[in-house]
């Protein structure tokens, strides 16, 4: 073949195509003999198209065609031939026409795979996958795969899109550092030691954070960045140490626009990548409502069954648990310091679930710490049985109006003299509930929801001191400022969480602009002024110089995409991932470096890992 650069691509071919000669690369995804003919399905990342070797075809493309084996690397010269009725494959865009070669080069041939790119699907459907660690050792094969394609190229298209909002927006995308100062906030830091400094470390962002602020101080009053950022904590499916998120800031705004400009990104992120129709106004919770109906503060509002107040029930009967988690049911007190009673209303479970059924949702609730699952079934007549029933025979009348429940329910109940600890179990269980029995509301693929009106500070109890529920820079809600110290515990904060089907998708808050109320905040959680000049001065130092009013957020670029492809990991929706032990199987990354480098950057290592 005198030029064997493609002229198309394997997805461009349709009927309107017929007669033409073109030339074709891409991998051989399959072939195979019939009747004397060879067919070849040809793979790009664009699509796939058929090839046949028919017996028009010259002895040398014939033998070259036997030759050919999955994933062989190779161009091929033919004409676009119309396929007769019965031989259309309605299921490839390009099904309605096939390539009869006259030319087949081979660019490289291919080992054996150590796994199949094709799919392999079970009888229900499902596809078997690899081991995920194998999967990453060939990731550049795991990433022909169709799915892996897709979502990358999903991702691409994100991307882009977001920048072609925010850019219309009026908002400049600008770079920041990735060798910083290292603070002592959030998770750990991954640090990068200096050759020309010794002892000294530079630090990798865990966000943009300190420089985005600075950015407003500069007068870049709509700032963006698509940032790369690094934690060193332990992984799962959404979390991983190197991530990227759609870093954002505003000066001279609010609450409100912060909150109406991500809506309207997300609006047009939806449309232009899935053709997806989002609301004007996504849902707003308090942060107390999230967890008294829902049992966390990232829920999933995709289906209802909301969880439910039943201290009344401590009166009915002399169970005690329930006594228990009634008890300072004060509404005088704060919610999150209350005791309380939680239900939940399953509608028609009660012959679904069995014992086993709901000792297993049990087991659950107990993993986050509570003491128990209660339950009773309300039978065809209308009255309870199971569980702890016993315990409320004869008050059905006063019970199931109360809770909305009915004949062939399923009552589930959590107790705690901790309100936060018994609202996260039972939620737990509902989200469990969720997925058992598929209560989805058809249509509500993608439910958005705004969580606000968090606690500023929360109480660590083995340090005994206060710390920041958010960061030392969120602006407290200014109804709040005149009792910062005498009452910490019930001062809300200028933040807000976007949560996208019981993920949080994204953090931001108003910022603190003050320096003498960022001082106030600084002492109230233990910070020095000598320690905070140390760990933020630069930032402190920025503020006496005229800094706006200025507030942002900041959406986890590969969760959201994750979601978008109803995935539960963002390794499936980044190019090259670390495995959950934070390492690569690919490169065997991390690794270890000779005495030569580590005498350049003045490091002695006491023990090394086994190689």
């Amino acid at each position: 073949m005198d030029n064997a650069k493609r002229t198309v691509t394997c997805g461009d071919l349709r009927a309107s195509d017929v007669g033409k000669t073109v030339i074709l690369n891409g991998w051989v995804h399959r072939t195979r003999e019939l009747g004397g003919l060879t067919f070849i399905l040809l793979r790009d990342r664009y699509g796939i198209t058929q090839v046949v070797v028919g017996d028009k075809a010259s002895d040398a493309v014939k033998q070259t065609a036997a030759t050919l084996k999955s994933e062989y690397c190779v161009a091929i010269q033919g004409t676009v031939a119309a396929r007769g009725e019965k031989d259309v494959n309605k299921d490839m865009p390009t099904g309605e026409i096939e390539i009869e070669a006259e030319d087949i080069e081979i660019f490289t041939t291919a080992e054996t795979l150590p796994f199949s790119i094709d799919e392999v699907r079970q009888k229900d459907g499902t596809i078997v996958l690899p081991n995920e660690d194998l999967r990453l050792k060939y990731r550049y094969l795991d990433l022909r795969r169709k799915p892996m394609q897709e979502h990358i190229i999903l991702r691409s298209k994100v991307t882009f899109a977001v920048r072609e909002y925010l850019t219309r927006q009026g908002f400049l995308e600008i770079e920041t550092p990735t060798f910083i100062k290292s603070t002592p906030e959030g998770a750990r830091d991954y640090l990068v030691p200096s050759r020309v400094h010794p002892g000294k470390f530079y630090s990798l962002p865990q966000s943009p954070q300190l420089y985005k602020q600075l950015l407003m101080v500069s007068g870049f009053d709509k700032y963006f960045q698509i940032a790369r950022c690094y934690r060193d904590e332990d992984a799962r499916g959404d979390r991983q140490p190197e991530f990227t998120q759609i870093d954002m800031e505003m000066s001279f705004t609010n609450r409100e626009e912060v909150l109406e400009t991500t809506e309207g990104m997300m609006r047009h992120v939806f449309k232009e990548t899935l053709g997806y129709e989002l609301p004007v106004h996504f849902d707003r919770i308090a942060w107390t409502d999230a967890f008294d109906r829902f049992g966390t503060d990232k829920p999933d509002l995709r289906f209802g069954m909301e969880m439910q107040d039943a201290a009344f029930m401590a009166g009915l009967s002399d169970f005690n648990a329930f006594k228990a988690g009634a008890a300072n049911a004060d509404p005088a007190i704060e919610r999150h310091k209350r005791s309380a009673v939680k239900a939940l209303v399953v509608k028609g479970a009660a012959e679904k679930y069995s014992r086993k059924m709901i000792e297993a949702l049990e087991a659950k609730a107990k993993i986050y710490k509570a003491k128990g699952l209660a339950w009773m079934k309300v039978d065809a007549s209308g009255k309870f049985e199971g569980g702890i029933s016993k315990f409320f025979a004869g008050k059905e009348a006063d019970i199931l109006p109360k809770l909305g429940a009915a004949a062939g329910d399923l009552l589930l109940f959590v107790a705690d003299e901790k309100w936060q600890l018994a609202c996260t179990a039972l939620g737990a269980v509902r989200s469990q509930l969720g997925k058992e029995l598929n209560l989805y509301t058809p249509g509500d693929e993608f439910h958005f929801a705004w969580i606000i009106d968090f606690p500023y500070f929360a109480w660590n109890e083995d340090e005994n001191k206060w710390e920041t529920e958010h960061h030392m820079f969120t602006l407290p809600q200014k109804k709040y400022w005149d009792t910062l110290e005498s009452d910490p515990g019930s001062v809300k904060g200028d933040l807000y969480d976007l949560v996208l089907n019981g993920y949080e998708l994204a953090s931001g808050s108003m910022r603190i602009n003050d320096p003498a109320l960022q001082q106030r905040i600084f002492k109230i959680v233990g910070y020095t002024n000598e320690r905070a000049q140390k760990a933020f001065g630069f930032l402190v130092t920025a503020f006496k110089y005229g800094a706006p009013p200025h507030g942002g957020i900041a959406p986890g670029l590969d969760r959201l995409v994750m979601l978008m492809c109803h995935e539960d990991s963002i390794h499936e929706v980044i190019a090259f991932p670390k495995n959950n032990l934070a390492a690569s199987p690919m490169d065997d990354c991390p690794s270890a470096v000779d005495d030569a480098q580590l005498k350049d950057l003045h490091i002695t290592c006491t023990e090394r890992e086994a190689d």
